[in-house]
């Protein structure tokens, strides 16, 4: 119930920023990230690595386009799967982003206040879809994209000696497991994209 009361919490948010345009800028909506100060010490949780970092950022550029795709899809999508989907996204990278951005606060880290050309060219994709086009293009794109992060975030987890950056990749791998698992509940996601996370993440 506490998670359906936040999920419907983040799509009343985001309702009240109208719908996602191909005028409107993607990360429209999201507070800046606070700049790192140069020369500025990291005080609290511990020793910080650049895998620790990378994380902190490919979080956050997540956030910039997950959760606004998330709202297109309350309009977009006909299949009524996708649409929960989307909601699960509005609400876990709202909240996402807010732990980034108090960490990499916390931490003295910089981190991006735009989504990468590529994630831009996926929105834009998804902006120009309507219907069952929409609802493939949606699970497809979104399952990808959280499967390839999903490595990363373990390897944190596992081995970041900073308390700051351990707990929120604890709850960044509880978001995105939660998001795969809806994702994959939309029956959309094809076994292309399955093997196409497989050549990211597995060695070979």
């Amino acid at each position: 119930m506490a998670t359906l009361v936040m999920v419907l919490a983040a799509a009343a948010l985001w309702g009240t920023r109208g719908s996602a345009s191909a005028s409107e800028p993607i990360s429209a909506g999201f507070p800046t990230a606070a700049p790192a100060t140069p020369g500025g010490e990291v005080a609290t949780g511990g020793e910080i690595s650049e895998l620790d970092k990378t994380l902190l950022m490919k979080v956050r550029q997540a956030n910039l386009w997950e959760a606004p795709v998330g709202r297109l899809a309350q309009t977009h999508a006909s299949s009524e799967a996708v649409k929960r989907a989307g909601l699960h996204l509005m609400e876990g990278h709202s909240r996402l982003d807010a732990k980034v951005r108090e960490a990499a606060r916390t931490l003295n880290v910089n981190i991006p206040d735009e989504a990468t050309p590529e994630q831009q060219a996926l929105v834009r994709k998804l902006q120009n879809a309507r219907g069952s086009e929409f609802d493939e293009h949606f699970a497809n794109i979104l399952r990808a994209s959280h499967g390839k992060v999903f490595l990363t975030i373990a390897q944190v987890r596992a081995t970041t000696k900073n308390s700051v950056v351990r707990d929120f990749a604890g709850l960044t791998n509880l978001t995105v497991l939660d998001h795969q698992n809806v994702l994959d509940d939309t029956g959309l996601v094809s076994d292309a994209t399955y093997d196409e996370i497989a050549a990211a993440v597995v060695p070979q």
